[in-house]
């Protein structure tokens, strides 16, 4: 059973019973209202004959018609003596019709109240219901004890709980259905949002992640339920879309790191078989091929002590953490700096000795690495800078080359693992792509940053900020 069927079969039968009772209790107060109006005009009428019986105090002497005090309306009465006799005629009080002006004496109606037992309403041919209330009086002096019956038509009671009751019936009848039809309808329109973010979820489903439920606001209960909904399928968004970026990095890498490995594997092996083949191989082409077996040995070891560092510090190993001088690192970096190239100005700018707590085997690393790419990536005499100042609450380390710089386009995928900027250049010369991306896992990992900005003049500036100890 749907939700709007539930909500419709809850509703309308829970406001008609409501409807029906407050019927029932509307019909019953009214017909205690207008029975009491009939047993007060009874006793109004009881009080008028009683005034008019000779003898009475109070009463007109001779016993003539009603005082000229409020009439009672329509009410029929007599006076007995305790023996049953009548002492004093029927008597109409209030405003008779012509058939009622002819009734004589004893008339139907008493007699019929009369020989009730107990009293009650009671139904005469030809006459109707009248409704009885009878009063113990004594009018006159002698204590005789006289009984005065008195007897008050039914007519407009039985009319006006009659016309209530159908009113009532036709009323809740016509209400019931508007119900119907308005539950139906406001239903319908509160539940069309959540018709909606279902028709949505099953496009999600099927793969449209871009897609977004509506409402998504937080003025209803529905709108908070979509914009909850939103920014958790904005949160599964991101998640897939970082999974497939990292499955896409992973698919890239052990394709590059295949192909960095194979690479001096393929010269190895070459050179091998250049050697078994070819047994007359001259003293000066044997050294040859064993240098460059153990040239491409040794590269090959670098490239996987690359990856093994890097993979420890994907693994969120802890480094070393011992005071790290960065005076001491700066200078040396620049020093072997300036023994790889003789001829180039590499100088070191130290404003303050600072320290640093870390690991000083790669912090060292960082530096060569940043100098190494410096020194590669620029023409042969260009100067570079190390910069070493504090920024509180950062020790900031700059390396400045005056070279052609690095594009804004090519800035984001820097740091990336086996990325080149020019994938042209041999890899004796460019080395593996790994060295910019050892840079800022290990600056990572001693919770620093580094970033790329222009050299003034011209150039690429490397910014390393390190937190300073304590």
């Amino acid at each position: 059973m749907t939700l709007r069927t539930r909500l419709l079969c809850t509703l309308v039968p829970l406001f008609a019973v409501c409807l029906a009772a407050a019927d029932i209790a509307t019909y019953t107060d009214q017909q205690s209202v207008l029975f009491g109006q009939l047993r007060q005009q009874a006793l109004n009428g009881v009080t008028l004959i009683a005034d008019s019986v000779p003898g009475n105090p109070g009463g007109p002497a001779g016993g003539g018609p009603p005082g000229a005090g409020a009439q009672p309306g329509v009410v029929w009465g007599e006076v007995l003596s305790p023996a049953g006799v009548v002492v004093s005629p029927a008597k109409f009080l209030g405003f008779p019709t012509q058939d009622q002006l002819s009734a004589t004496a004893n008339h139907p109606v008493l007699t019929a109240l009369l020989t009730s037992s107990p009293p009650q309403d009671v139904e005469v041919s030809g006459v109707g219901r009248y409704s009885e209330y009878l009063v113990d009086s004594r009018p006159a002096n002698d204590g005789s004890g006289d009984l005065i019956v008195a007897a008050v038509p039914m007519d407009s009671y039985d009319a006006t709980l009659g016309n209530l009751l159908l009113l009532e019936l036709l009323v809740g009848a016509a209400v019931v259905v508007i119900l119907v039809l308005a539950a139906w309808l406001i239903v319908r329109r509160g539940l069309r949002p959540l018709e909606r973010m279902g028709a949505t979820a099953g496009a999600i489903a099927a793969g449209e992640l871009g897609r977004r439920v509506t409402p998504a606001d937080a003025s209803t209960e529905v709108g908070r339920l979509g914009l909850a909904l939103n920014t958790m399928l904005d949160r599964l968004e991101a998640a897939f879309a970082q999974r497939a970026a990292v499955e896409q990095r992973l698919r890239e890498f052990i394709a590059d790191a295949s192909h960095e490995l194979r690479t001096p594997l393929t010269s190895m092996r070459g050179y091998a078989e250049l050697a078994r083949r070819n047994p007359e191989m001259t003293t000066a082409e044997m050294d040859l091929s064993l240098r460059r077996i153990e040239d491409e040995t040794r590269r090959m070891g670098d490239l996987v002590d690359d990856l093994m560092l890097l993979a420890r510090l994907d693994q969120g190993r802890p480094l070393d953490r011992a005071p790290v001088a960065l005076e001491a690192l700066v200078t040396d970096a620049c020093a072997d700096a300036r023994v790889i190239d003789p001829l180039r100005t590499i100088t070191a700018d130290v404003a303050a000795p600072l320290t640093v707590t870390g690991d000083e085997a790669r912090l060292r690393q960082v530096l060569g690495n940043l100098l190494r790419n410096a020194v590669v990536h620029t023409a042969q005499g260009t100067p570079v800078e190390v910069r070493l100042r504090q920024e509180p609450p950062w020790a900031v380390i700059e390396v400045v080359d005056h070279g052609p710089g690095i594009p804004p386009p090519a800035r984001s995928r820097i740091f990336e693992r086996f990325h080149r900027a020019d994938p042209e250049r041999s890899r004796d010369q460019g080395g593996s792509g790994l060295g910019l991306s050892i840079v800022a896992a290990v600056v990572g990992a001693h919770g620093g940053r580094v970033w790329i900005t222009d050299t003034q003049g011209g150039g690429a500036t490397f910014r390393i900020d390190l937190p300073l100890a304590g």
